[in-house]
Parts: C-alpha cells; sequence; structure tokens
C-alpha cells in the first residue's frame, strides 16, 4: 500500500468520513428519542398512545444497538482487506484459474471480493431477523424460509449480474469508449428489469392476487379512472408470510403495471384510508416524479461511467492498492503478457480485466462519500412525498382519511414520530410523521405548506 497515493488519502478519508458521520447521526438519534421519544405532540394527542411510544423506542434502540458492532466490524474489514491486498489477491487468483480468459477473470474477481462482506452480514441479517423482529412481533419468517428466500436472491442476482458483467468485460476489450455504450446497456437493462419485475421476478418470492370484488375495488378503480392511470390491475400481496411489516407500491410499467398493496395494510386500514394512500402513490404518478427522476438519474450514469472511464487509465489507482508488479503468468490479457509494472511503464492500453477492477476501487474510494448524495437525494424525494400528499388531499378530499393512514402505519411499524432534523435530511427519503401531518392540515385550496428547513422538530 502506498499511504501517499492520492486516491488511498481518498479512501481513507472518505471510508472514514462515512463511518463517523453514521456513527455521530446515530448517537444524535438515539439521544433525542431518550428525551422526547415518549413524548406526544399536540397534533397527535388522543391518536397516539404512550405503551406505543414505548414499545416505538424500545425497537428502534434494539436496531440502533445491533447495528454499532455490525458498523465496527465493517470498517475494519475494509481496511484489513485493502491493506491486506486481498483484492490483489482476488485478482491474481483469478487469472491463474481462468488462465488469462479475461470474461472468467472478472467473473471469478467479482465472486472473491464479495465473499468476505457476506459473511461478515449473514450473523447480522439472522440476528436482527430472529431475534429483533420477532420479539416486536414483526417476523413470522422460519429458518428454512429465510434460508430459501437468500438462495433466490442468490439465483436471480447471478441470472441478472453475470451477462451484465460479461456485456461490460466485452465493452471493455473492444470498444475504446466503451463508457457511452455501457451506459447505454445499464439503462436499458434496468428498464427491462423493472419491466420484467412484476411478472416474472416478484412472484418467485411473494402470491400476488388480484384484489376481491366488492367497495374496496370499485373505489380503487374509480380514483385510478379519475386520475387517467392505466394498470394491469390491482394485487394483494401475501406479506403477511413473512413479516406483519405493511405497504403499498407501484411497480414495472407499460402493460405490465401494477398496484400492490400488502395483505397486512388491507387488515389495518379503513377503505377511505386505503383510498387516500393510493391517492399519493397516484400524485407521483401524476406529478411525473418517476420520470422527473429518471431525466436526472440517465444523465448521470453517463457522467459517472465518462469520469470512471478516465480514472481508470491512471497508472496510479492500481500502484496504490498494490497492483504494481502483477505478473499475468504468461497469459495473454489484450495481447500483453508481461507485468502491471511493465504495462505501466510502456504507457499500453489497460487490458479490460483491470479497467473492471479500476472500476471497483473507485467505488471503494468514493464510495464514502454516499451521504452527500443521499443528503441530494432524500431532499428532492421528501419534496416529491409532500407533493404527493397534496395530490391525495386534493383528488380524494379526505385530509382526515390520509392523516389516519399514516398515523396507523407509523404505529404498525413502530416508526418514529419524529426525529432531529440533521438525522431526517441524511437518512430519511419520506419525510417524518410530524412534519407530514402539519404539512397536510396546512393544506387550504390549491396552497399546501412545506415545512421550511431547519423548522421541524
Amino acid at each position: 500500500m502506498d499511504f501517499k497515493n492520492p486516491f488511498v488519502i481518498i479512501f481513507i478519508a472518505g471510508t472514514l468520513f462515512k463511518f463517523l458521520l453514521d456513527t455521530i447521526l446515530e448517537f444524535i438519534d438515539y439521544k433525542f428519542r431518550q428525551k422526547h421519544g415518549l413524548e406526544i405532540p399536540t397534533e397527535l394527542e388522543g391518536l397516539v398512545d404512550g405503551p406505543t411510544l414505548k414499545k416505538t423506542c424500545a425497537y428502534e434502540n434494539a436496531n440502533y444497538f445491533s447495528g454499532i458492532p455490525y458498523s465496527l466490524l465493517s470498517l475494519a474489514l475494509t481496511f484489513a482487506l485493502v491493506f491486506s491486498l486481498y483484492f490483489v489477491f482476488c485478482y491474481e487468483k483469478g487469472l491463474s484459474m481462468a488462465k488469462g480468459n479475461s470474461y472468467l477473470t472478472i467473473l471469478l474477481f467479482a465472486l472473491f471480493v464479495s465473499i468476505p462482506s457476506i459473511i461478515l452480514s449473514i450473523p447480522f441479517e439472522l440476528y436482527d431477523e430472529f431475534k429483533i423482529e420477532k420479539k416486536f412481533g414483526f417476523s413470522n419468517m422460519t429458518l428454512g424460509m429465510w434460508l430459501l428466500d437468500q438462495l433466490k436472491s442468490l439465483v436471480i442476482g447471478l441470472v441478472l449480474g453475470v451477462p451484465l458483467i460479461l456485456v461490460a468485460v466485452a465493452l471493455m476489450n473492444h470498444i475504446e469508449h466503451w463508457w457511452f455504450f455501457l451506459g447505454s446497456v445499464y439503462i436499458a437493462f434496468s428498464l427491462a428489469v423493472s419491466y420484467i419485475y412484476p411478472v416474472l421476478i416478484a412472484p418467485v418470492f411473494n402470491k400476488f392476487t388480484p384484489l376481491e370484488d366488492g367497495e374496496l375495488r370499485e373505489r380503487l378503480f374509480a380514483l385510478l379512472e379519475k386520475c387517467g392511470f392505466k394498470a394491469s390491475g390491482i394485487f394483494v400481496m401475501d406479506a403477511s408470510r413473512r413479516s406483519s411489516h405493511s405497504n403499498a407500491y407501484f411497480t414495472g410499467f407499460g402493460k405490465n403495471k401494477r398496484i400492490v398493496l400488502y395483505d397486512t395494510l388491507l387488515k389495518q386500514l379503513t377503505t377511505d384510508e386505503i383510498e387516500a394512500v393510493l391517492g399519493h402513490e397516484l400524485g407521483h404518478f401524476k406529478k411525473h416524479h418517476i420520470i422527473k427522476r429518471m431525466c436526472v438519474m440517465f444523465p448521470l450514469i453517463f457522467a459517472f461511467l465518462f469520469a470512471a472511464w478516465l480514472l481508470i487509465k491512471i497508472p496510479s489507482l492500481y500502484s496504490g492498492f498494490g497492483f504494481k508488479d502483477i505478473d499475468f503468468n504468461g497469459f495473454e490479457v489484450k495481447g500483453f503478457s508481461g507485468s502491471t509494472a511493465t504495462l505501466f511503464e510502456e504507457g499500453k492500453s489497460i487490458p479490460a480485466t483491470l479497467q473492471y477492477v479500476g472500476i471497483y476501487l473507485l467505488s471503494l474510494i468514493f464510495g464514502g462519500f454516499g451521504p452527500i448524495f443521499s443528503l441530494i437525494s432524500n431532499t428532492f424525494s421528501r419534496r416529491d412525498e409532500f407533493e404527493a400528499d397534496k395530490f391525495a388531499v386534493t383528488t380524494c378530499a379526505e385530509r382526515e382519511a390520509l392523516v389516519s393512514a399514516l398515523i396507523k402505519l407509523n404505529k404498525e411499524n413502530l416508526s418514529q414520530i419524529q426525529v432531529p432534523t440533521i438525522y431526517s435530511i441524511f437518512n430519511y427519503s419520506h419525510p417524518p410523521l410530524l412534519e407530514r401531518i402539519k404539512a397536510i392540515k396546512a393544506c387550504h385550496g390549491n396552497q399546501f405548506c412545506v415545512p421550511l428547513p431547519g423548522k421541524s422538530v
């Protein structure tokens, strides 16, 4: 390791920045919960009770204390893997086993580098599922179901991920300006997955049945027609098989576009409240939030890939992390069979296998600055949520139904009513309950009041 290397310095700074920021924010939220967690705001008097708030605090505290050792071990593991040159070992091992084949080399590299984090996360996932979630009455999972879900996720990940990796390597092997083509492929791939997800992927994990005939179905379809939203149907998901958490969402697009309601949601909310929840989701559609987000994300994908294309050409990116003198063991890699040291000295083009490693190293180097992007993303996401609430109120004309639905969902999921503003802006894509209620109640006619930054509790 070269600790004077600018890429290594940025990696260390970013990794510590994220760890310290997350640790401080979680501690601030914990202390806030200790001080205000049992307080019932004026807006919620008579709607929230002390025992529920006490249980909510206990649930949040359990998750907080469970996250501390995982955060520490994750930090230690990250530094240990980098400083021990584990990623160099993964590349050399993959190169040797694949006998120079660039496609197999990268598949093996991707497999090897993922193993440590998977091993670390398994015991914490089991503890969260079978200790915390069961203790607070959420989890209905059995060990067999959990293992089967993991196997299904692994298979689907391989089916979707392997072809994408192979395409990336092929583009890097044969096209100089691969960043543009890879960006195009990734966007097309993402859209394709979104299209097939409702009918091919989601049913692998859950059973989806059309909403039964009755007043609720009639009112929901009437609302869809009123809003001009065409869907392949409204489906009920058997979420209660695994958890008592509740939710509703839109998924897919085109003829596969559908609305999904958790079966737990149908048990917890009234018809008026479910209609208000659907009105909120329709607000995202009518306000074109998804389209607007795509218009931002797609150019960013090309921008990030272009930046990566430039950075992975810099030899110090590799040498700083120990890829100084890798012997290709006589295997010809894109017309070259010497060592990386010779490769860099002669200024030859970097093989696709190393380019892929370079992209992985960039994800490590700049991954620590993810909270900054989360802050920006969450700001726009919360704005969209306020707009969707406004649409639900003005369309369904049931302000109180939306408020009561949000309160019930918050109580059933044991979510905090109010959180520190600094914690919210970094970690919440949705506004905290109290902020949403205040904004909904402040809605008059065509005006919708969104709390100013720093004014929320």
